[in-house]
């Protein structure tokens, strides 16, 4: 039997977040139970859950990839996104939100707000998406509920109201109040209906007290229910949910609920709440295409999906994951690819629940399903209908901040692991596959050390494929200090036509705004120069190289300028000092020689090279090495072990604030130094520490540093 189809003011997309270990995974085999959607719920430890279905999940305990499926409660659809709980895997978390409307942040109750918890809550803030805050594991024996809710009151202010409390935790909990309902519910020892009785009186005052602030807050986010509250002081219970979803939209209102997952307490009020008080994907603010033109959700438009999400199943392979931005798709549809150019036929349209998948005839504006079989879809690309050409790219996925070099053992097999790693990119983009040239590396950037030994499983354990990791080469820079000159005769003569040029040329350190060369002088000899041609190259990687033509009486003919720098050029990316690219340099032909017959290209590409080697070397060359900006987000009782351990790596602190209870660190580091620091600033802070990096600049490193590489690539060379 086909599914039911929903409009778009019948569904509603949810974002399930929440650090590693608060059990978001747990609660979705509830949020399914309760639904109907299972008959039993699965636990991790007997590896039977909808979510964490993949073998590396399986194997490693924890959630690698978000998992998408889908409940129906009252006759409306919601679509639900369990995310990783880690932050290396926040890709999964950062796409979950972009194409969901609210997000449910769980709290485990023996931790409290954590830096995962900050970390999401960041990025809903960037997204303006609705936040639910959800408490859950109140059986714990550690769990301080009021404790929990003073520090989201002081981190997030008073926008953060509970609608429920339990009357007391730990292993004895079995009951809440509800202040929207205004009522007592308990449930047995094994969880499951709850029993529905009148607030007891000792409780009565704390609930009327919770109730009122919340009537308030609900009131706040409509002039009709404000109006209504100063004459009577009260909402019936659709105007409170009225209120409280108008101010969820404007996250004006982060709610507080309360659920005990392992044991189903709590669940089903939480389904009746998202069911009922949660806003529909037509209520939200509309998205923007690459134009800047509003994309309405519009079950009558022409058909515009958004692919966000690539999942590799065995039996199956390709499953792709889509929103549909506008209009409505049907099996047997034709699309086209608006990033590829290409055409594709949708077969087949499923809705998911893990790694179920349920046929539907039709999706609409605002629902997420999943189709096999096409093509030549990536992640990220937009399948448009005849006559719409929109694109999205409202998913921003961070910088990655730890980087490994990769190779397989049997080199044989190198081709086999890129075609791997391209695949395993499009399932998660912010595992990002980096040949580089420069380095004769391939690296493999990601967001840490978890996340890239997941990689590694991968490979090893699903395509076969032995690799190593070692340390990623650092791209540094070379560049000079002082101005220096140079000539060079290039001659070779054996018979037939010879080959002649000569090249006379000056270099000097090359900075944005530098005044146009006038005169020079080296061993009380005075060059003056007079501009005939310029080019100003930006280099790919990065700085100026400034080629100056001043030759003045024909000394060397226009026709060779361009062998000559080709010569510098190819010198540009082999510094002499560590064989590394060199970046920000003048330099000025300014005489020479030819000859009439045996001058060509080849002997001016020749010269031109040599000269421009041997002055770069009488310039003071110094070696320049990358530096980021880190920001590390830390508690206040581990900042002193967190800077101490930035100075240790060379790192300058430059600025420090306290943001949402946690302390902001902004250092620069030299790349060379932030290899293991995903790993060491997790084992300082035990975990509860964050950071962000990226590029900055390049900065001359220090003396004694640069010795040390000078001769390392010396060495090198000796073998090589």
């Amino acid at each position: 039997m086909l599914m039911k189809v929903y409009k778009s003011n019948e569904i509603k997309n949810i974002a399930l977040l929440g650090a590693d270990g608060s059990g978001k995974t747990t609660l979705t085999e509830s949020l399914l139970f309760e639904s109907g959607q299972i008959v039993r719920r699965g636990r991790i430890t007997q590896k039977n859950t909808v979510s964490d279905y993949f073998p590396v999940e399986q194997d490693y305990g924890y959630s690698v990839f978000s998992t998408v499926f889908h409940t129906e409660w009252k006759g409306k659809k919601l679509n639900i996104i369990d995310c990783p709980g880690s932050d290396d895997f926040v890709g999964a978390a950062t796409t979950a939100m972009a194409v969901t409307d609210t997000t449910v942040l769980l709290i485990a109750g023996a931790r409290g707000v954590e830096v995962g918890t900050q970390n999401h809550f960041r990025y809903t803030e960037k997204l303006r998406k609705p936040v639910i805050f959800l408490v859950n594991q109140l059986d714990d024996e550690k769990c301080d509920y009021e404790q929990i809710l003073n520090d989201l009151q002081i981190v997030y202010g008073p926008k953060v109201v509970p609608v429920q409390y339990p009357i007391s935790t730990g292993p004895e909990f079995n009951a809440l109040i509800d202040v929207i309902l205004m009522k007592k519910l308990s449930w047995p020892a094994e969880g499951g209906k709850p029993v529905v009785e009148e607030i007891p009186a000792d409780q009565l005052e704390q609930a009327q007290a919770m109730h009122k602030v919340l009537v308030e807050a609900a009131a706040e986010n409509d002039e009709t229910l404000m109006e209504k509250f100063f004459e009577t002081e009260q909402l019936t219970e659709d105007e409170m949910r009225e209120g409280i979803r108008k101010g969820l939209v404007t996250r004006s209102i982060y709610p507080v609920f309360c659920v005990c997952a392992g044991k189903n307490m709590g669940v089903g009020r939480l389904m009746e709440f998202l069911g009922n008080v949660v806003p529909f994907v037509d209520e939200m603010p509309a998205v923007h295409n690459t134009r800047g033109e509003i994309v309405p959700v519009d079950n009558d438009s022409p058909a515009s999906l958004f692919f966000f999400k690539t999942g590799i199943e065995p039996h199956i392979g390709e499953v792709q994951y889509f929103k549909v931005m506008s209009g409505s798709v049907a099996e047997g549809d034709d699309l086209t690819n608006a990033d590829r150019g290409s055409k594709e036929r949708i077969s087949q349209l499923f809705v998911c629940a893990g790694a179920q998948r349920e046929k539907v005839e039709r999706l609409h504006a605002g629902d997420i399903g999943c189709t096999v079989k096409l093509k030549d879809v990536r992640t990220g690309n937009t399948l448009n209908a005849k006559d719409v050409d929109h694109r999205f790219n409202f998913i921003k996925y961070p910088n990655s901040k730890y980087t490994r070099a990769i190779r397989a053992v049997n080199e044989a097999e190198t081709e086999k692991m890129m075609a791997a790693l391209s695949r395993m990119h499009q399932e998660d983009p912010t595992w990002i596959v980096e040949q580089s040239k420069e380095l004769r590396q391939i690296l493999i950037h990601g967001q840490g050390e978890f996340h890239l030994r997941t990689l590694k499983w991968r490979l090893e354990n699903i395509d076969k494929i032995a690799v190593e990791f070692s340390e990623q080469r650092i791209p540094y820079r070379e560049t000079i200090t002082r101005a220096a000159r140079a000539d060079y005769r290039h001659k070779k003569q054996s018979g037939g036509a010879g080959q002649f040029g000569e090249v006379h040329l000056i270099v000097e350190p090359y900075s944005e705004g530098m005044p146009e060369p006038t005169v020079y002088k080296f061993d009380n000899q005075e060059i003056r120069i007079a501009v005939k041609g310029k080019e100003e190259i930006d280099l790919e990687w990065g700085g100026k190289l400034v080629f100056i033509n001043s030759v003045v009486g024909g000394a060397i003919d226009s026709r060779f300028m361009p062998a000559i720098l080709k010569g510098v050029m190819s010198r540009m990316e082999q510094g002499p000092l560590t064989g590394s690219y060199a970046r920000d340099v003048r330099v000025i032909v300014y005489d020479g020689k030819m000859h009439p017959v045996d001058s060509n290209e080849l002997s001016f590409m020749l010269a031109g090279r040599n000269a421009f080697s041997q002055a770069f070397k009488e310039a003071g060359p110094k070696v320049l090495e990358p530096i980021y900006d880190v920001e590390v987000f830390v508690p206040a009782d581990k900042m002193g072990d967190v800077m101490g351990d930035l100075q240790g790596r060379r790192g300058m602190i430059v600025g420090m604030e306290s943001e949402n209870g946690y302390e902001k660190l902004q250092a620069k580091v030299p790349l060379k130094e932030m290899a293991n620091y995903a790993t060491s600033l997790s084992s300082l802070s035990g975990g509860r520490a964050s950071f962000i990096m990226k590029f900055a600049s390049y900065e001359l490193v220090p003396g004694d540093i640069q010795q040390i590489l000078v001769v390392e690539h010396e060495k090198e060379q000796q073998e090589s």
